[in-house]
């Protein structure tokens, strides 16, 4: 309950204000130190996702020489060793949405273990390329699973006061798992690289057993104690933990039973599902996967000859900006990050495409066209600055919004009932289109050559900061029940902020 100086102003206010209030006063008593804890165990799941991922670089680099010759990875191998994860990733959203409606968040990441730890068992123990593959491919189910529920756990067991911050550890762990690959294959060779890639999910499962489920969930199953206990273990003693639950309940009773073919013509569905897909398909075809690919013959133009020190350098840029965009999520606000990052990734990926195409005159003066790296080759290192400075900031522009935002996004916008299968569909969108830019890409540089490729990856830039401006809401400061209660009156007292200028 507020205290007695609290009560008296609010006398005066109508009931929209008088919640909101009552919302501020009641984050004012918030503990969050177990938040944090639980927080910390969740995020276990995107390290380890960041270790599956990363594990591609340094093993792809000892699987081509390895002694073994039923191990060793020639150029399409090595391909599909990099991109299988995707697939993998894909099913595991499916995989996903079905399990955190029906087992929970807090299972669904206990149980997610088992498939990251049966992955790397794989590679550990493999006797040919095909159980190398099986591994990757196992280990990419997980890492599907992660990003569909640690994102929906964080949002739900976060209160709004900090759950940009929290939300963006996701991304944050990632590319901190990544980088943790990176610097660990300089030292270990691929069989002991997995096996420390092993550890962090099991030290995730272990926390998770004593981590509580997400009240939204319980609540939604009708386990009023144990939703209670819950919020009593996440807010701490001070605050009406009744409150709370009576603003989550009260959310819950309208959005009883689940998805039907009906609510896909029901706004309060479609638009933020359509909102959510299309972030995950604009999160891929900015060409992050284009930049990463180039990362090694930029480094090497630079003068820098270690490619190992390179992919280093690379994630360490994404870890930075990544901290910085989690520290002001919560201040700055969802919408002008993404806008900011999408201008940034515009311009970065135009001078791009400006350098492979001067390199292309350059080199069509010198001869009659020869290859991209014999481009390079002719050019010196007059421009070995252009696509040094172009990277990095493509890299730092897409980690401070397109990176985490989308993600974070994704857990705030869809209504409880169909938060699983909304974000699993989400999931699959994402992992799908990683998979199309990561295959397709060489064909798309032989087609459109490459600075139109890069070309092209700016225009999506820019389409995806005009869809930013038109469609995409500001959640920050919001309850998840505001923001459903937003896409479902759409006018009147429930819209806020800069939610007015949006989704008519």
């Amino acid at each position: 309950m507020m205290d007695g100086e609290d009560v008296q102003p609010l006398l005066d206010l109508s009931p929209t204000q008088d919640r909101q209030t009552q919302h501020d006063s009641y984050l004012r008593k918030v503990q969050n130190k177990n938040l944090y804890f639980a927080t910390l165990a969740a995020v276990l799941g995107p390290l380890s996702f960041g270790f599956v991922l990363g594990f591609s670089s340094p093993a792809i680099s000892n699987l081509e020489h390895v002694e073994d010759p039923r191990l060793i990875l020639d150029k399409n191998m090595a391909s599909w060793f990099g991109s299988i994860v995707t697939i993998g990733a894909a099913v595991g959203g499916l995989f996903g949405a079905w399990m955190v409606d029906r087992i929970g968040r807090k299972v669904s990441l206990v149980i997610c273990s088992i498939p990251f730890v049966l992955g790397f068992t794989l590679i550990i123990s493999a006797q040919s390329v095909w159980m190398l593959l099986g591994g990757r491919l196992v280990s990419g189910v997980a890492s599907g699973i992660t990003s569909l529920v640690v994102p929906v756990y964080i949002s739900e067991t976060s209160h709004s006061g900090v759950r940009g911050l929290l939300g963006s550890c996701v991304q944050l762990m990632v590319v901190s798992g990544i980088v943790g690959s990176y610097i660990a294959g300089m030292f270990l060779e691929w069989r002991w690289l997995a096996v420390l890639c092993s550890v962090p999910p099991v030290i995730m499962a272990v926390f998770m057993m004593f981590m509580p489920e997400t009240p939204r969930y319980l609540i939604s199953q009708n386990q009023r104690a144990k939703a209670l206990s819950a919020l009593s273990f996440l807010r701490g003693p001070d605050v009406d933990h009744e409150w709370e639950y009576r603003q989550i309940e009260s959310g819950a009773d309208q959005q009883e039973g689940g998805l039907k073919m009906a609510d896909l013509w029901n706004p309060a569905i479609y638009k933020p599902f359509l909102i959510g897909i299309t972030l995950m398909f604009f999160q891929q075809f900015t060409g992050i996967n284009a930049i990463m690919f180039y990362a090694d013959m930029i480094f090497e133009e630079a003068n820098f000859k270690n490619s190992s020190l390179a992919s280093v350098i690379v994630g360490l840029i994404q870890v930075v900006f990544t901290a910085v965009a989690a520290l002001i999520m919560d201040r700055a606000g969802r919408k002008i990050l993404l806008i900011i990052s999408g201008t940034i990734m515009a311009v970065s990926a135009t001078l791009f495409g400006v350098y492979f195409k001067i390199m292309e005159m350059h080199a069509q003066n010198a001869s009659n066209v020869p290859p991209l790296t014999a481009m390079a080759e002719s050019s010196g290192e007059q421009l070995a600055w252009l696509p040094l400075a172009s990277m990095a900031l493509f890299i730092s522009g897409f980690a401070i919004g397109w990176g985490p935002i989308p993600w974070l996004v994704m857990s705030e916008i869809f209504p409880l009932r169909v938060r699983g299968v909304a974000s699993g569909v989400c999931v699959v969108t994402n992992w799908g289109c990683a998979f199309l830019v990561t295959k397709e890409f060489q064909d798309m540089m032989d087609s459109l050559t490459s600075y139109g490729t890069f070309w092209l990856f700016a225009a999506f830039c820019a389409l995806n900061v005009l869809f930013t401006v038109l469609f995409v809401p500001e959640t920050k400061g919001k309850s998840l029940e505001q923001i459903e209660s937003h896409f479902q009156i759409g006018r009147g007292p429930a819209r806020f902020g800069s939610f007015s200028n949006t989704i008519q």
